[in-house]
């Protein structure tokens, strides 16, 4: 069984798979492709990724891939915390450039499902934070692409100073929304 939650963009959702806890601690399935099929969600995952970040404050930023290697990721942590956010990218979208943002945790274990046609990216909020993500289409670095994670126009709220933040070189020189024309149409899927 898994929970799913509707965020403020349709197709965003929050998981929360069911944990079965005793004495010793406890269990969780967090994933199986048949309780997803259930809950309407059917995609076919066909890699694992994992990243630690070692310090809070580290932004992993608004990355996508273009299509035809644009990836659905179904992300969750396994140690720290991070905030979450995903940012419509779907031209004509109702929602075109706004995103959503959702604290993540080793403890409870929710999961962050991002559709294709949107850039994803997190903020740690712990030290030593580790975060899986399944994705359905393979890296593709000719693919590669992502906007600068404080643009304005995007206003998202990250829990850390910009001067503060600890970024990759390549995610310092990311363009801004506004300058990149997303390969994403609404409704074109």
């Amino acid at each position: 069984m898994i929970e799913v939650e509707e965020t403020a963009i349709p197709g965003v959702r929050i998981l929360k798979p069911r944990r079965f806890g005793d004495a010793r601690g406890w269990f969780s399935e967090t994933f199986n492709r048949r309780a997803m099929a259930e809950a309407g969600i059917d995609i076919d995952f066909i890699q694992d990724n994992e990243s630690l970040s070692a310090a809070p404050g580290t932004v992993r930023a608004l990355h996508f891939q273009a299509p035809d290697f644009a990836q659905t990721k179904l992300v969750r942590v396994l140690t720290g915390a991070v905030l979450d956010v995903a940012v419509d990218l779907r031209r004509g979208s109702p929602t075109y450039g706004r995103h959503v943002a959702a604290t993540l945790s080793a403890v409870d274990g929710r999961q962050l499902l991002v559709p294709k046609g949107f850039a994803h990216g997190f903020c740690t909020l712990a030290p030593d934070t580790r975060v899986f993500y399944k994705v359905d289409a393979y890296y593709s670095q000719s693919h590669d692409a992502g906007i600068v994670w404080n643009d304005p126009d995007i206003a998202i709220d990250w829990p850390v100073a910009p001067d503060k933040a600890t970024l990759s070189e390549k995610d310092l020189r990311l363009p801004r929304l506004a300058d990149i024309n997303p390969p994403f149409v609404y409704g074109a899927d």
